[in-house]
């Protein structure tokens, strides 16, 4: 099997670094993250929780009713994001006050932060609408990086706000960083919040639409018009757009979102609608990487298979992921798709290293965060435990772990692999640099 250590040369890295905190805002950002990780005596139980069993359905709102209606303190004093286009050159001493932060975090705190999943696994209840006593509770008990709504957990514009604000003055009062709160809001059919009957929002054509008008100025209105409502909404994380090349005209899965067949087109496709998004404070993740557009199978129900080299990839699928890294994309979304020949198995790209770590990483030169796709997909589920799955993602090089399909027991599966020295420590630390960093630049979602 031909592999990208031992088939050719590394190219000559580009040299391109991330920035997220400019030279100003870096020194608030190290007083804010003091304050935010001050550890206080008693403030967190320093043993690993243990699994409990959901609470009984209590009615759609999950948490107490009525909750959610207070401002958020001290709603100015965030940072404003940095541009993606900034491209100031950060030294690896930039990041010395963050890990002095992370040192003082203790390994509960530090694994929470890795995941990202939905309300209900957070709290236990069944349907999640507002966040109250349980949302405030479980946050203390797992302050976990961030979270990912459904269209159960919209009702109307009203509830969603006050429902994320609510949520990011909890994380606030108890000391922890801003919460990425996300969604997958892409356009055309991928639209949680703009095609819920509950919500008056103008629609987005798919991307398949867009792209076969060549106009790039489109992708960046589509970027604009849904960063715009999602802002308002409190979500400053979306899981958008797609940046696959449709290569197979057989696949099934990627189909109308991507921008389509030509690597250039699609390139420009997702940059305009990245800036489109950027410039209302809303971080976008173009996925899926290595690329979905070329695979056999549908990663939601099983392994999905491409059988191209590294070689053959670069003429198409790698193209927009190279063109994002030079832009300093912020997050890439790594799919489960499997190389057979890049890994001689059936590895998906989300938990290998070759992928993640000698490739995109290395080969790449990509230092922002990497974010699996949903790990209760099938591909995942149906081959690897939860706590599995975790541990081989973040071995792999990844940073966070979107929806685990048992959020305990992948937690806690970290933790174990922590504590017999099957991931160390300072594994995770890396990770929790690149986020913090990011997190540090969130502004104060306001009402």
């Amino acid at each position: 099997m031909t592999t990208r250590g031992h088939s050719r040369k590394k190219r000559k890295q580009t040299g391109i670094k991330w920035l997220y905190i400019t030279a100003a805002g870096l020194v608030c950002a190290v007083i804010l993250a003091a304050i935010l990780f001050k550890i206080k005596a008693g403030s967190m139980d320093s043993r690993r929780p243990a699994g409990t069993d959901a609470p009984q359905e209590i009615g759609a709102a999950g948490d107490r009713a009525g909750e959610g209606t207070g401002d958020p303190p001290n709603s100015e004093n965030r940072p404003d994001p940095v541009s993606l286009s900034d491209k100031t050159n950060a030294d690896n001493t930039d990041n010395a006050d963050i890990r002095a932060v992370i040192s003082q975090m203790s390994l509960e705190q530090k694994a929470a932060q890795l995941f990202i999943i939905t309300p209900e696994a957070l709290t236990g209840f069944k349907t999640v609408t507002q966040a109250g006593d349980a949302t405030y509770k479980a946050l203390q008990e797992y302050p976990v990086g961030g979270l990912i709504y459904f269209p159960p957990n919209l009702q109307n514009p009203g509830q969603l706000k006050t429902m994320t604000a609510k949520t990011q003055e909890f994380a606030s009062g108890l000391n922890q960083p801003p919460l990425f709160l996300s969604i997958d809001e892409e356009g055309g059919k991928v639209a949680r919040i703009a095609n819920h009957q509950g919500f008056d929002l103008p629609k987005v054509d798919t991307m398949a639409e867009i792209g076969k008008t060549g106009d790039t100025s489109r992708a960046y209105e589509a970027g604009s018009v849904i960063g715009g409502y999602l802002e308002k909404f409190g979500i400053n994380l979306d899981f958008a757009p797609d940046a696959d090349v449709l290569t197979n005209p057989d696949n099934t899965v990627v189909l109308d979102r991507s921008f389509g067949s030509d690597p250039v087109l699609v390139t420009q496709m997702v940059k305009a609608y990245m800036k489109g998004l950027e410039e209302h404070h809303v971080y976008g993740t173009p996925k899926h990487f290595p690329g979905h557009g070329a695979t056999e199978g549908d990663s939601h129900k099983g392994f999905a298979y491409t059988y191209k080299t590294w070689d053959e990839l670069e003429q198409a699928e790698l193209v927009p992921f190279a063109g994002l890294i030079q832009d300093n994309t912020p997050f890439i979304m790594a799919g489960h798709i499997s190389l057979p020949q890049v890994t001689g198995d059936d590895t998906p790209s989300s938990l290998s290293s070759q992928v993640l770590t000698d490739y995109l990483r290395e080969t790449m030169g990509y230092n922002g965060i990497i974010i699996t796709d949903a790990l209760n997909m099938g591909a995942i589920q149906d081959n690897y435990p939860p706590d599995r799955a975790a541990v081989m993602a973040l071995q792999a090089g990844a940073d966070l772990l979107l929806m685990p399909a048992d959020f305990k027991e992948a937690y806690n599966g970290v933790l174990d692999a922590v504590k017999t020295g099957e991931l160390t420590e300072e594994r995770i630390d890396q990770s929790l640099t690149r986020i913090l960093g990011l997190k540090l630049t969130l502004p104060r979602h306001k009402r």
